[in-house]
């Protein structure tokens, strides 16, 4: 029998404008009595805002005092991106307890992470969180937000005309000598590229790397991730299925429901 997530009554405390496409939820309250962060530095809620009962998933970017932290994308278009983009500060949304796959192997000697806009919430804790040399990339779609992490963080923008392409700064990457962990999360696509990348071009055990599907490019189309990758991972490994079968019924859901 399946159990509901908790869920949170949460109070929009602050908005701050981070950069044109990246906005700052602070939210707070008596709400969020017996809300419990799990540790992982990706770990992530599911958000549904006021008039929607649709919800989207983002990256916990801090919880303390408190307050908890959502650094969210806007677009042009979008369930979240509608709301996120006005005066928002006051309204009540409701977040659920919270996720995350992050799962490093204790004997990592390095770090790679790679990722659009989308992850770079969790791309900034998990550079706040292990003790290893770490190397990110970051794409945006316009300027760098340089204070936002520290660290060896190169900033990357796509082609002019292209919507992303972190695939090729993947493949570009100059690969550190012994054993590793990589970890990246953005556009769908892109996604499906590079995990048959890492499993038939540069052979990884799944243990080595974490690669998430975020959103669906294709302009308004675009939305953040709005399905849950737990079940279906779960629901796969107790069927049997390889990762490549599981990831393509990850992807299979997100395109069925975006």
């Amino acid at each position: 029998m399946s159990v509901r997530a908790a869920t949170y009554a949460a109070q929009v405390l602050r908005r701050e404008q981070l950069s044109s496409h990246f906005v700052r939820l602070v939210l707070g309250g008596p709400g969020l009595d017996g809300f419990t962060s799990t540790g992982v530095p990706d770990e992530w809620v599911a958000l549904t805002v006021p008039g929607q009962f649709q919800t989207r998933y983002y990256t916990v970017r801090s919880w303390a005092g408190g307050e908890l932290v959502l650094d969210v994308v806007v677009h042009e278009i979008g369930l979240v991106t509608e709301w996120a983009s006005t005066d928002c500060v006051g309204d009540t949304v409701t977040v659920s307890a919270p996720k995350g796959s992050f799962a490093m192997p204790d004997d990592a000697a390095w770090l790679l992470l790679v990722g659009d806009l989308t992850a770079l919430p969790a791309i900034a804790r998990i550079i706040e969180t292990v003790s290893v040399p770490v190397t990110a990339w970051v794409e945006t779609p316009d300027e760098p937000i340089r204070g936002y992490v520290g660290g060896d963080v190169t900033w990357t923008t796509p082609p002019e005309g292209v919507e992303t392409a972190t695939a090729d700064v993947v493949t570009s990457i100059d690969w550190p000598e012994g054993e590793g962990y990589f970890w990246m999360a953005g556009e769908s696509a892109q996604m499906r590229a590079i995990r048959k990348h890492l499993m038939r071009e540069r052979a990884l055990p799944t243990a080595a790397y974490d690669v998430m599907g975020y959103w669906r490019g294709g302009g308004q189309q675009r939305q953040p991730r709005a399905v849950d990758p737990g079940p279906i991972w779960r629901a796969g490994k107790a069927a049997g299925k390889s990762d490549e079968q599981i990831w393509a019924d990850y992807d299979a859901a997100r395109e069925k429901i975006e």
